[in-house]
């Protein structure tokens, strides 16, 4: 089993990511859904309970009514960060073009960062 400081590498569209293993989502975590109809969905928490979490991606999960979804059924990804982040962790809502930009911008990190490799 592997311990919290190291990292695993994960398909994240078309490319792969280094992040670190966490069990439970924070605010503003980008999540793979592993389950349901939404499965292989990016989607952004939004709010965050004790076993489940609300999810959103701005299209057809919006932010006015989000996705409950247990934490065991979706895999962390990385972490929005700007706007979305900020928002969040203040307390503020976020509107869903904001929530698709972040989960766009997230995207082209992550084919960029596969060119590189």
């Amino acid at each position: 089993m592997k311990d919290d400081a190291q990292t695993d590498r994960r398909n994240v569209g078309d490319g792969v990511l280094d992040v670190p293993p966490r069990k439970s989502p924070e605010l503003a975590d980008i999540v793979m859904s592993n389950n349901g109809r939404d499965a292989g969905k990016k989607l952004i928490v939004i709010e965050v309970q004790e076993n489940y979490s609300l999810l959103a991606d701005g299209k057809g999960r919006r932010c006015e009514k989000p996705k409950l979804k247990k934490n065991k059924h979706m895999t962390i990804i990385g972490k929005a960060i700007g706007i979305v982040e900020g928002k969040l962790t203040n307390g503020d809502k976020v509107t869903n073009n904001e929530v698709r930009r972040a989960i766009r911008e997230f995207n082209e990190e992550a084919s960029s960062q596969a060119w590189e490799e």
